[in-house]
């Protein structure tokens, strides 16, 4: 929070003081690297060290919001991330290792929501727990068109399917977020998806 008032302010005082630089554009695109981007992948993965006897699983399709997370994962050996060829995949392997008695975080893009709309359906006839963690694509500085009309629908698309829905705005949202998540899939058997806005994870560029 403190992050994006300054943030604020920095912009607004910019341009009220005309005040640009070559090395200030360098330096405000970097400040959001590391305050929307690393800051909340650190506070993901330690969360996950500090649950571990919960998590044995970190299903995802590569992608570019999720990578600090993945490369940290990748170094942790009681959490495993598994890489998958589709969205649907993920669903398919959360299931099957909640039968094995393990426990999964299926991590994708919004884009990708559209992939498992049929196999979301498991989720609740079967009463499944699941969680997924869901990078926004189409919203806050988004340059590419295609991602657009399947970016506004992501959450629509997923309560239609009966997926309770969060959405982190802030750094400080993403650990109370997926604490809870965690807590209610796997109490009581609920189907829970975090939405990681763009602003969160800052815009994207050519």
């Amino acid at each position: 929070m403190i992050a994006s008032i300054f943030d604020y302010l920095d912009g607004y005082l910019a341009g009220f003081l005309n005040a640009k630089s070559k090395i200030g554009i360098h330096l405000d695109s970097l400040s959001d690297l590391i305050t929307f981007s690393l800051a909340p992948a650190f506070l993901m993965y330690h969360f996950f060290q500090s649950k571990l006897d919960k998590i044995d699983f970190l299903p995802y399709v590569p992608d570019a919001g999720h990578a600090k997370l993945i490369a940290l994962a990748e170094k942790n050996k009681l959490l495993k991330p598994v890489v998958l060829t589709s969205e649907e995949e993920g669903v398919a392997f959360a299931s099957g290792s909640w039968l094995g008695n393990k426990k999964s975080v299926l991590l994708m893009q919004s884009s990708g929501v559209g992939n498992c709309i049929n196999m979301l359906s498991i989720l609740s006839n079967c009463n499944f727990p699941f969680v997924t963690l869901i990078t926004m694509r189409g919203e806050f500085g988004e340059f590419n068109s295609w991602q657009i009309p399947m970016g506004q629908a992501t959450k629509k698309t997923l309560e239609a399917m009966g997926i309770i829905v969060h959405r982190a705005t802030h750094p400080s949202d993403v650990y109370p977020l997926v604490d809870a998540a965690l807590y209610g899939a796997f109490s009581s058997d609920q189907q829970i998806a975090i939405l990681l806005s763009q602003r969160l994870i800052g815009k994207k560029k050519w």
